[in-house]
């Protein structure tokens, strides 16, 4: 095991891809082991590519991409100004309010911290918003949309993990609305601080909310519609994805008619890059899964953290730090794929439900976009911005307790994320 994460770790700060990466170091591992045949590289990457529930992942891509198309982000950035804007630090306000409603419609944080800055990022620097806090708060919130369903992160748990991905989709519905309070508050205190101005002069009124509702109907029935679809049986996760894609061509083109030929092929050809770019590690990672398996890693790992205290609480905030340190130089989707077979059997040993855990590894993985020194979205957001990531970063330390401190009232109150799955699933 020790080649196999020395390959990993070698290869990685040579600054070769992260797919390759993975797959390198789980075809040393059997290349050097005598009794595996060297053909099982070839049939575990392959195997990765037969998860009926992985499909879901590239068919949610497609549509939020169609959705994005179809003027969705458009009205919900209205709907977001007339809701907080008139809240100091509106604009950032903003951002925070339409990552929540950005995460029913695209389910990736990296997309949506891209997005919110190319949108929000000029407005805000013309409005005396400092580059760095403008490139913190967009990369911070967008943590919101990998809670909120559907979540590619729980995609990838739920299927690695064989947990309930319908549950985990309700799961996180909750904790991404108490993220949303939290940083609003925060954004509330750190703009009255800076003098962030609003940008309306009055609250809105009743009518200028239910016709910005009503404008936006259609994004904000799409992740009722996909939970009441998976609860009632009508289609299962990979099916929803299906369901979604039908949904958004049919919203794009019938309703709000702005999906014509150009603009449905470009969404095809991006969706084909993300989905490659996803699936290349997705399956990559085949080997190394293998690798991890037939080393005994998941036991011996349960083994020596059940080693140090059998006290759940406490377990869990060492297994978060190690979270919070693998999210730092490892890619998100990596980190779910292989640390999801080695901590359910911890945490199952000691009656925590995968649920809940799921909820706050994805969570604190996903914080990884935004910390140093290889976070996709700390560089993205502070590109865009025109600012440095040490910037953003100094700016962003108010998020970071934020983030950290929903993170422990989620470990202490595990029925913030269990109620609602409860409820719904019995």
């Amino acid at each position: 095991m020790l080649l196999l994460v020395s390959v990993f770790l070698g290869l990685l700060l040579l600054g070769m891809p992260v797919a390759f990466a993975i797959g390198l170091a789980g075809f040393m591992f059997i290349l050097s082991t005598p009794n595996i045949p060297v053909s099982i590289t070839v049939q575990r990457i392959v195997a990765q590519t037969q998860s009926f529930t992985l499909l879901a992942i590239p068919l949610f891509i497609f549509a939020g991409n169609l959705m994005n198309a179809t003027g969705i982000t458009n009205r919900l950035v209205k709907l977001s100004r007339i809701l907080v804007g008139h809240l100091p630090g509106s604009l950032a306000q903003v951002s925070v309010m339409l990552s929540t409603l950005m995460g029913g419609v695209s389910g990736s944080a990296n997309a949506d911290a891209v997005m919110e800055s190319r949108i929000l990022g000029p407005e805000m620097i013309k409005q005396g918003y400092s580059r760095g806090y403008g490139a913190a708060v967009n990369g911070l919130t967008s943590m919101i949309t990998c809670t909120i369903p559907p979540s590619m992160g729980f995609i990838i748990y739920g299927s690695v993990g064989e947990v309930s991905i319908g549950r985990l989709f309700v799961g996180g519905v909750l904790p991404g609305f108490l993220m949303m309070a939290m940083f609003m508050a925060t954004v509330h205190i750190t703009s009255k601080r800076a003098g962030y101005l609003p940008v309306n002069d009055r609250p809105p009124t009743a009518r200028e909310v239910l016709v910005a509702l009503k404008d936006n109907i259609y994004a904000l029935l799409f992740p009722v519609l996909l939970i009441v679809g998976i609860r009632f049986g009508l289609f299962t996760p990979s099916e929803a994805g299906a369901f979604a894609c039908m949904y958004a061509l049919f919203v794009g083109v019938f309703i709000y008619r702005e999906i014509t030929w150009k603009v449905f092929t470009e969404c095809v050809r991006q969706s084909a890059v993300d989905i490659g770019v996803l699936m290349l590690i997705l399956t990559l990672s085949g080997t190394f899964g293998y690798a991890i398996v037939y080393g005994r890693v998941p036991q011996s790992i349960a083994a020596f953290l059940i080693g140090i205290t059998s006290n759940p609480y406490l377990l869990m905030f060492v297994i978060i730090a190690l979270l919070i340190l693998a999210g730092m130089f490892v890619e998100t989707t990596v980190c779910a794929l292989l640390l999801t077979p080695v901590f359910i059997p911890v945490i199952t040993k000691l009656g925590i439900d995968p649920v809940h855990f799921g909820v706050i590894m994805m969570t604190t993985l996903t914080s990884g976009i935004m910390t140093p020194p290889v976070g996709v979205a700390l560089y993205s957001t502070s590109e865009i911005m025109g600012c440095t990531p040490e910037e953003t970063v100094r700016e962003a330390i108010p998020f970071y307790i934020t983030l950290f401190s929903l993170v422990a009232v989620l470990v202490f109150f595990p029925q913030i994320v269990l109620f609602l799955p409860n409820l719904v699933f019995g």
